[in-house]
């Protein structure tokens, strides 16, 4: 069925939800479907107008009947249509308008107390019409001259007209209805999408009027409802053509009408047309009402233009608070300036989100109007700021949390922990993991108190720069991270522990790795394989022979099996003392035990042999690599190369060059260059052509460093004073034993 509305306004004016005309526009929803009766006295010669609604209504002495349907919303807050629908998104539709005459109103308790509807008009719409009051206790159609006349049955029978000649065979038999009614079907007619029948109607009423049939004349609030209608049905097509229309009968438009045309503008994407229309209407004599300025800072919403919005704002609270706009007693400026700014800041929060959604410049753009927000003397809410925390998930997007996190912080005591929580992963995941620990230090210090999340967080940006100190050998690091987890109440478990110590063992920090293993036995965590295989190559590279065999049997006693890794170390330990025959004993244990030796326990071992001046023994256990079918690698021939080239045996050096890159290997300058040094100094005659070019300069491995400088750089955080003492690798009570 149709969709109707009833409509009123002081000013003879039918005033809709998307005119936004009344400065106290209030919207009023139902949760269930509520019928209304809308009754019409038509006696002669009556200079006042007026109508009221009820609810159950109860009706005496009626001559006309209008009854309509109200269709039932979600309930909205008392808001301006224009407010509503920017901070929403979406069109709302409303029911009921309470105008700025008072003539809609409600109970006190709100849209459930919603008793009546009264209509008042005080001027002439129809020649000398009086609408009189319903009170009768039975519910009826009203009756004219005898006729009973159903207003909703008359729409529907309009449905689906398309010219005026079928209007006219509809109504040619019916009694002049008021105005009122005209404009509300024609309002219906464009929520059904039924704009041909509003076009038709107003085509009939044309005719009528220039024929100076009946006393209806077209009028703009007409012209309004066309507008309305035309909005509502999405056919803009028909805007020029109802203006042109408006020109021709002389009708000029009011506020009403321009507020209409800037809200077509802004569905058709031309905002900036919008608010050149805003801008002219003081040029036509006309004063913007309360839901122009809310419809122009719309427009900037949807231009995504944040920072023309706070400009337009600012504009306008001064000529508010100058006196220039605001002098209408009848409509209500301080509740409707409050909306407004409640609207900027709406706005203002919408753009920043969308910026940060897009990523277009967001760091810039945000953390400017945030500025300029400032100035303004806006502010978001607490809530507000926590959302745009979590549209924050680039990692460029670090920057604008911290600052947003700051805010919060700032202004209120109280702030959501798992916003501190997705602040910390984007910390970590823009490697600013120092910042992400200055946020779990607040939630210590200041609360709320960290969960799990915060937990499990804050120990995976510690395993990232421990994995990262590891990787470089920055030992001292390392601990300082060891000491800052047991500081904010985070144990450290094996992996944490084994990560320094393999720092150390790289660095060829024999000492601290010893210190940091004890210090880990007493702290209660129970040394793992992997922390005596990093302690057992720090005492290898510190030549601590003896105290590595200790090391080993003490691992074997406590039943931690040892690995590969340990294995080899152990090897490699041997064989720099010379003793093959347990370094032979060792292959047997990790075959019989099922560890399989591979090509890394060779080269450990065929690189003591070098180190140590064993040349002969090193190309022996090379050969032996055959009889466990484990193929040589680079690093394999490239050690070999260099011991037997220095121990003056270049033509077996230049054989093995040769093997290696018919074997499809790729070796290192310095190989090449030691097989080309030792041919010249002893005088090998040697086709050096076979050799081909010298080899690229092959990637620099990293390079252990023992000081902070790079590192610091790595986990954003300033460089200490002063470098690390020796002493930081000690807890407290370590020292004190």
């Amino acid at each position: 069925m149709p969709y109707l509305n009833v409509w009123s306004s002081r000013t003879n004016c039918l005033i809709s939800e998307q005119e936004l005309a009344s400065s106290s526009t209030s919207v009023f929803t139902w949760r269930r479907t509520e019928s209304w009766v809308l009754a019409y006295s038509l006696p002669h010669n009556s200079t006042s107008d007026h109508v009221s609604t009820r609810n159950k209504p109860k009706f005496r002495n009626q001559d006309f009947c209008l009854r309509t349907e109200f269709v039932p919303f979600r309930p909205q807050k008392k808001d301006s249509f224009a407010l509503t629908q920017a901070s929403e998104e979406k069109d709302i539709h409303c029911d009921v308008v309470k105008q700025n005459s008072q003539s809609f109103t409600s109970g006190e308790g709100g849209v459930e107390g919603f008793t009546c509807l009264q209509l008042e008009e005080k001027g002439d719409l129809t020649n000398n019409v009086e609408y009189g009051d319903v009170g009768s206790e039975e519910y009826e159609a009203g009756r004219v001259k005898g006729e009973k006349v159903d207003v909703r049955a008359l729409a529907q029978s309009l449905h689906f007209v398309k010219t005026a000649d079928e209007v006219e065979e509809v109504l040619k038999d019916k009694v002049e209805l008021p105005l009122q009614v005209y404009s509300s079907m024609i309002r219906g007619f464009g929520k059904d999408k039924k704009l041909n029948s509003a076009m038709a109607l107003i085509e009939w009423l044309s005719r009528r009027s220039k024929g100076n049939i009946g006393s209806i004349s077209l009028n703009v609030f007409i012209y309004n409802s066309l507008l309305g209608a035309i909005k509502e049905a999405g056919k803009y097509n028909f805007v020029d053509k109802v203006m042109e229309d408006m020109v021709s009968e002389g009708v000029q438009p009011n506020v009403v009408t321009y507020n209409t045309l800037m809200r077509i503008y802004i569905e058709q994407g031309r905002e900036l047309e919008a608010l050149n229309l805003f801008r002219e209407m003081p040029k036509k004599g006309l004063s913007p009402s309360p839901a122009s300025y809310s419809t122009a800072l719309f427009a900037y919403r949807r231009l995504e233009d944040g920072f023309g919005a706070i400009t337009f704002f600012v504009e306008t609270r001064e000529k508010y608070q100058n006196g220039e706009i605001g002098n209408i007693e009848e409509e209500n400026w301080e509740d409707e300036f409050a909306k407004l700014e409640n609207f900027i800041v709406r706005i203002c929060y919408q753009v920043m989100r969308q910026w940060l959604v897009k990523g277009e410049n967001a760091n810039t753009n945000v953390l400017k109007l945030l500025t300029d927000m400032d100035r303004a003397r806006l502010q978001l809410s607490r809530a507000e700021y926590e959302r745009l925390v979590w549209a924050c998930t680039r990692e460029e997007h670090h920057v604008v949390a911290k600052e947003l996190y700051n805010r919060i912080r700032e202004r209120d005591t109280e702030i959501s922990l798992s916003v501190c929580n997705h602040i910390i992963w984007l910390m970590g995941k823009a490697k600013k993991w120092w910042a992400a620990l200055e946020i779990y230090e607040d939630l210590l210090d200041k609360g709320p108190k960290p969960n799990n999340m915060s937990y499990e967080l804050i120990v995976s940006h510690f395993n990232i720069l421990l994995s990262a100190a590891r990787k470089r050998g920055i030992w001292r690091w390392g601990v300082r991270l060891l000491n800052k987890m047991e500081e904010k109440g985070l144990k450290p478990s094996s992996r944490e522990w084994n990560a320094v110590l393999v720092a150390c063992s790289k660095a060829s920090e024999t000492s601290a790795a010893v210190q940091i293993f004890r210090r880990m036995v007493e702290k209660g965590e129970k040394p793992t394989v992997i922390s005596y295989g990093a302690l057992l190559s720090a005492l290898e590279k510190g030549k601590l022979y003896d105290e590595a065999l200790q090391v080993w049997k003490h691992m074997i006693k406590v039943g931690i099996e040892p690995n590969l890794y340990a294995y080899t170390i152990m090897a490699s330990i041997y064989t720099a003392q010379g003793k093959f025959n347990i370094v032979d004993s060792i292959i047997k244990e990790m075959v019989t035990t099922g560890v399989e030796p591979t090509v890394v326990t060779f080269n450990a071992i065929i690189s003591g042999c070098a180190r140590n001046g064993m040349e002969s023994v090193a190309y022996e256990w090379f050969q032996r690599m055959k009889t466990q079918n484990i193929t040589p690698n680079e690093v394999s021939y490239e050690m070999l190369i260099e011991a037997l080239a220095n121990d003056g045996k270049p033509r077996l050096a230049y054989e093995l060059y040769v093997r290696a890159l018919s074997e499809g290997l790729s070796l290192s300058t310095k190989a090449y260059d030691a097989v080309i040094s030792s041919t010249q100094a002893y005088g090998a005659s040697i086709d050096l052509s076979i050799l081909g070019p010298r080899p690229p300069e092959k990637k620099k491995r990293v390079q252990i460093r023992k000081s902070l400088s790079e590192f610091c750089n790595i986990a954003d955080v300033p460089r200490r004073s002063r470098p690390f003492d020796r002493e930081e690798i000690f807890t407290a009570q370590t020292k004190g034993t």
